[in-house]
């Protein structure tokens, strides 16, 4: 088990919902943090939340421009680094029917959502690495466990999350360097809000699955307790997401059956 007081974490998505809570949570453990994400007004807020935000710094990134990504990190790293954590949670959900929609839209989703995090991962990785110390931690979805109806691109970009992250601790084996995965199902935050519709506006409305979901703050926690416990895969989930993560893998035809029928 590894403590994260002293250490540097560069924090994606840190400045709404599941991101935000893992800022509060990782200032309150001693961390030094970089928080990005494209709103550098919501990030100057969260980092003046935070427990000495002194010592937290604001990087503002796209990582649908995940192009540019390689350059940002370098600065990063050369500016606040050495880096010891990234963690990749920064994502865009859908709402939207795959008959309905754009290939453009399930193009941003993954841009954002898988090709944005390994952009960011890599330059980082390779740094970590010519220290033999270091720790990428992604944030995914249950979905990425399993799909569901109306989040074929969503759930395609979290399963390719899972792959890659799985593959590449393999290749890591014998370095120091860890990986560890995390499915959320429902959290209280503004994911369904912000998720994309069938002509590429926002849902704008909360579902009633992440009213009744996790705490942001619970769900921050146990991504803390995951970090310092080096796991290498965590579900962090309650109810009928949990019950589906176990249905989909001894119970696939029952699974198919039960959520081709379910309300998402």
């Amino acid at each position: 088990m590894q403590g994260i007081s002293g250490k540097t974490v560069w924090l994606t998505g840190a400045s709404s919902g599941i991101g935000e809570a893992l800022a509060y949570e990782l200032a309150l453990k001693g961390a030094k943090l970089i928080l990005s994400a494209r709103n550098e007004g919501e990030l100057m807020r969260v980092r003046r939340g935070c427990m000495s935000p002194e010592i937290h710094h604001v990087v503002r990134l796209d990582l649908e421009q995940y192009h540019q990504l390689e350059v940002l990190s370098e600065e990063v790293w050369e500016k606040y680094g050495p880096i010891d954590v990234l963690v990749n949670n920064a994502g865009v959900s859908q709402r939207y029917l795959a008959l309905e929609s754009s290939l453009s839209l399930d193009e941003k989703i993954m841009a954002v959502n898988y090709f944005g995090s390994v952009a960011l991962t890599r330059p980082v990785l390779k740094h970590m690495a010519k220290r033999d110390i270091g720790h990428i931690v992604t944030v995914s979805s249950v979905l990425g466990l399993y799909g569901v109806q109306t989040r074929t691109a969503y759930a395609a970009s979290k399963h390719a999350l899972r792959g890659y992250f799985n593959s590449l601790r393999n290749e890591l084996v014998h370095t120091s360097l860890k990986i560890t995965n995390i499915y959320p199902g429902y959290v209280k935050t503004n994911v369904s809000q912000n998720a994309l519709t069938a002509d590429g506006s926002r849902h704008g409305k909360t579902d009633e699955g992440h009213k009744a979901g996790l705490s942001p703050t619970s769900c921050a926690k146990r991504i803390v307790l995951a970090i310092e416990r080096d796991e290498a895969e965590v579900v962090i989930a309650k109810g009928r997401e949990f019950f589906g993560v176990y249905l989909s893998r001894f119970m696939p035809r029952l699974f198919r059956f039960v959520s081709a029928r379910s309300t998402v």
